[in-house]
């Protein structure tokens, strides 16, 4: 094969790619928002029928050929055509160990696993949704044994999400955030709360999706290219920087709670709507890792959205859209309650300071998972003692408990992490971000535009160009050091708390 072949070989496998990718995107999008739950029985059929097409368009001899005619001439092709082949001969690599077979069964179990999920929770079942979860693990640790078996389980599922991770870095980085952050949480425990009542109040959910578009305009996210949707837990998908989707849930008496799940999910859409033009519909169009993308989401989420200066700035909107709930309310009141601290039992409700304790009961949760050291019908029990440990709660059911996350049931074992560290790394950013410019008297105004455009330049716009290292040093210009986010929290809670 000429090189030329190779790269029109690659060029078409990955408009190919996209192309399918695309479809299966909407029909996983309309499955977890508008679609009627029965329909999950001809959706796994299609999905499990589209995934072993795009198998076979990823694995065949003449795609390795291309790919490895590319790789050996990289000094003769540019380097976005060499780090395409590079992404995609590690993707061939790892599917190649799959049989076809196990992998379209795979995921047609991945689609029926979700709509059972959400159909547990509702009706708080941990029993129906249990046989899905013990296959979900099954296929995971076999599908780890054949990319890599000489590496444990669980590693090789930490590398799919945060490229480099595994037990040996995050051990100590969970037992750090335990250490260090735990005392600040008793002593913050001992400590009044603020008033936060004014946020329980009945907030009508037609004025809350009214709410969500200003803050999405707040955020400076076009809405000709990005919109929002229900759903029961909120996620963010994107086909292309020209169309990304994100969603939320609504609660009548927690504004708070959709509110925040915009603004984070808004993270993840302005990483996706910043990518390069250059790089649309190629394998390069997406966030380089898990705990990047997460880094964006909760940049703005929690370093932004729970900061004094944006609180002056969505006060007045607060007060437009909700007089009456919001009436007498300072900025610096509502700051106090968007921050209040205590030990919570739902993970995307939690405040910055509690929030590691959540991620780090399910990371163990997970290592003994995959490593079989618990049966599926033993995780309930054992969630609600490790809640009580970490965090003295007690878990009045699954519905609150074990099942209150979508991760598991899609199949995202090893995921959780990259909640943690994207908001270490974020807090990494600030700095880096701070010693260019100011960035809190624009927010104060509540104009995020130069705060989005340095992420853009510095994350945004490389997508998977660089790999993760080079995309943080790229931003931080510095080692990771988690040290920094735990002397973040311990000074804002205790500035907050007077400790």
């Amino acid at each position: 094969m000429t090189l030329e072949q190779a790269i029109n070989k690659l060029n078409e496998l990955q408009a190919a790619q996209h192309a399918y990718g695309h479809a299966m995107g909407v029909l996983s999008l309309d499955g977890d928002t508008a679609a009627p739950s029965a329909s999950a029985r001809g959706r796994s059929q299609t999905m499990g029928y589209l995934s072993g097409v795009t198998y076979q368009l990823l694995v065949n001899d003449e795609v390795k050929e291309a790919l490895e005619t590319i790789l050996a001439n990289k000094e003769a092709v540019t380097p976005i055509q060499a780090r395409q082949a590079e992404l995609f001969k590690e993707d061939y690599d790892d599917s190649v160990r799959i049989p076809m077979a196990e992998y379209v069964e795979y995921s047609t179990l991945i689609n029926q696993s979700n709509a059972v999920w959400h159909e547990a929770k509702g009706k708080n079942d941990y029993a129906a949704f249990a046989p899905y979860l013990e296959k979900v693990i099954a296929f995971n640790r076999k599908f780890a044994a054949y990319k890599n078996d000489k590496k444990p389980a669980y590693d090789v599922l930490l590398d799919n999400y945060e490229k480099g991770a595994s037990t040996a870095t995050l051990d100590p980085f969970f037992s750090l955030l335990r250490e260090k952050l735990s005392p600040v949480i008793l002593a913050v425990a001992d400590k009044p709360a603020p008033e936060a009542g004014f946020l329980s109040q009945r907030f009508p959910i037609a004025d809350q999706r009214i709410f969500s578009d200003r803050l999405m305009q707040m955020m400076g996210i076009p809405r000709d290219r990005c919109g929002i949707a229900e759903t029961e837990h909120p996620f963010t998908t994107n086909f292309n920087k020209w169309d990304v989707r994100i969603t939320t849930n609504y609660s009548e008496n927690n504004v708070a709670d959709s509110m925040y799940s915009v603004i984070h999910e808004g993270g993840h859409a302005l990483y996706e709507l910043g990518t390069a033009d250059e790089i649309q519909f190629t394998s390069l169009a997406s966030g380089a890792s898990m705990g990047l993308h997460e880094s964006q989401s909760r940049f703005y989420e929690n370093i932004i959205g729970r900061s004094l200066p944006f609180c002056r700035a969505l006060l007045p909107v607060m007060q437009e859209i909700f007089p009456a709930q919001m009436k007498g309310v300072t900025a610096e009141g509502l700051y106090a309650a968007v921050n209040k601290s205590q030990p919570s039992l739902i993970r995307t409700q939690a405040d910055e300071l509690t929030y590691g304790m959540h991620i780090a009961i399910r990371y163990e949760m997970e290592k003994l998972m995959i490593g079989g050291d618990v049966k599926v019908d033993e995780l309930p029990q054992l969630w609600n003692q490790m809640y009580k440990e970490y965090l003295g709660v007690t878990v009045p059911n699954d519905r609150e408990g074990i099942l209150q996350d979508v991760h598991w049931s899609g199949g995202m074992i090893g995921y959780f992490p990259s909640y943690a560290l994207g908001s270490a790394y974020g807090v990494q950013m600030l700095a880096a971000m701070e010693k260019e410019f100011d960035p809190w008297a624009d927010v104060e105004k509540g104009d995020l535009s130069r705060v989005t455009a340095w992420l853009g330049e510095k994350i945004h716009r490389h997508g998977k160009m660089l790999t993760p290292p080079q995309l943080l040093r790229n931003a931080i210009h510095t080692d990771f050091d988690p040290t920094c986010y735990v002397n973040y929290l311990t000074k804002k809670f205790s500035d907050l708390y007077r400790l």
